[in-house]
């Protein structure tokens, strides 16, 4: 049976409020694998006890979404994987449809689904048209193309996928979007939104971090430093125009935003983690 070649990886960080919908739209056929990002076993075993599909792996600690995707997906001993992010709802065709392109397309290396992705695409041969990058809400692996080789763990969040995207072009694989496959994506909430200033300046220090270190991984250290400097300045100039106005969030959230390109630049690791409750 299809099912059992398919292994689906959902890395979660108080996701509680998305994650149980999430399942629910997965057939208890397929097994799944949760990576919570922290030591909550009061979400493990209700997590295991509701669904009979479910493994769920606690990292002890928030390791961010390459690392925590990375323990999933070594575990996957299926044919095919997919990443889904944990406000995600599957469409009732998806698997189906994924596995039809699976078979038609034997040596790709990664597939997405078409809605959720961008807009005023043709596609021409078997509802499939090959790009340069996916989103990662859903992204389903050919595992054996990877040889364990899946994200890149410096990230802690943002540019994983557009770095993994760029390396199997690199390696001349094959990316695909399917407009078959419907996967529906609520976007930005896979976290419960109990501490919303802590959540953004957690965003903001890790765009700029994360931005930094893709474009020096790929252009240098002088040429990454050229592309961000604009995004520099204008950070360090908020931060000083909100503090003269006493803007507190403001000033914390462009404060973050100058923390985290900062550290990038001068080569320090993706630190920062969010003070949640």
């Amino acid at each position: 049976m299809e099912s059992k070649e398919l292994t689906i990886v959902i890395v979660t960080f108080k996701s509680e409020d998305k994650i149980f919908d999430c399942l629910k739209s997965i057939s208890n056929e397929i097994q799944v694998i949760v990576v919570e990002n922290s030591n909550n076993h009061i979400l493990k075993n209700k997590l295991e006890e509701n669904f009979s599909n479910v493994k769920c792996i606690l990292t002890g600690e928030n390791k961010g979404y390459a690392v925590a995707n990375n323990i999933g997906l070594k575990l996957v001993k299926t044919k095919y994987g997919l990443v889904l992010n944990p406000d995600t709802i599957m469409g009732k065709e998806a698997i189906k449809n994924f596995f039809i392109s699976a078979k038609m397309n034997k040596d790709f290396w990664l597939i997405g689904p078409a809605n959720d992705q961008m807009v005023n695409l043709t596609f021409e041969k078997e509802n499939l048209k090959e790009v340069e990058n996916l989103k990662g809400f859903a992204i389903f692996f050919n595992i054996e193309m990877f040889k364990n080789n899946f994200f890149d763990e410096n990230f802690f969040l943002y540019f994983e996928e557009i770095d993994l995207c760029q390396r199997v072009k690199k390696s001349e694989g094959k990316i695909f979007l399917d407009k078959n496959i419907i996967i529906n994506h609520e976007g930005a909430s896979s976290v419960n939104k109990t501490n919303e200033i802590e959540l953004e300046k957690n965003r903001n220090w890790h765009w700029m971090w994360s931005t930094f270190y893709y474009h020096k991984k790929y252009k240098g250290f002088f040429l990454a430093f050229i592309i961000t400097f604009p995004k520099l300045l204008s950070a360090m100039v908020k931060t000083l125009f909100y503090s003269l106005i006493f803007n507190k969030k403001k000033k914390d959230i462009y404060l973050s935003r100058l923390s985290g390109i900062f550290n990038s630049i001068i080569g320090k690791k993706s630190w920062y983690r969010p003070a949640l409750d």
